[in-house]
């Protein structure tokens, strides 16, 4: 993912999570996710196990992802029907510890409690089309 293209629906707020105490986009623009096991649930749950990195930190977590079928649609490229493609969609998602990747600003507020909740839920969205 390019961090740099994070979108919080808050410009002001968005800038912040890019800046240096929180995701450092400058210095590590990109945030990766590799899976290498794949635990099946059900037909169309499973657990993708990998390794995330944000900061320049790694570390491994497990992406529960739902698969949410498949659909033909058209495809044209240069004015030209190339179509239909097979596309599958899943949506998976997974908490985090921001403190285990080094993000670790806080504040507190007035009436007590912290600015800053220590626990990250990260939704991904993913669509797939099949390449002949």
């Amino acid at each position: 993912m390019d961090a740099s293209k994070l979108w919080s629906g808050d410009e002001d707020r968005g800038g912040q999570l890019k800046a240096a105490d929180f995701l450092d986009v400058e210095n590590h623009p990109t945030i990766t996710f590799t899976g290498d096991q794949v635990e099946v649930l059900g037909a169309n749950d499973f657990i993708v196990t990998g390794d995330l990195t944000i900061r320049g930190v790694t570390r491994q977590v497990p992406l529960h992802v739902r698969c949410l079928g498949e659909w033909d649609t058209p495809w044209w490229e240069d004015g030209e029907d190339k179509g239909p493609k097979r596309r599958a969609g899943f949506v998976g998602t997974t908490t985090i510890n921001r403190h285990d990747f080094g993000i670790s600003r806080d504040g507190e507020l007035t009436n007590g409690g912290s600015v800053v909740g220590s626990k990250v839920e990260i939704t991904v969205d993913a669509e797939a089309i099949l390449e002949d």
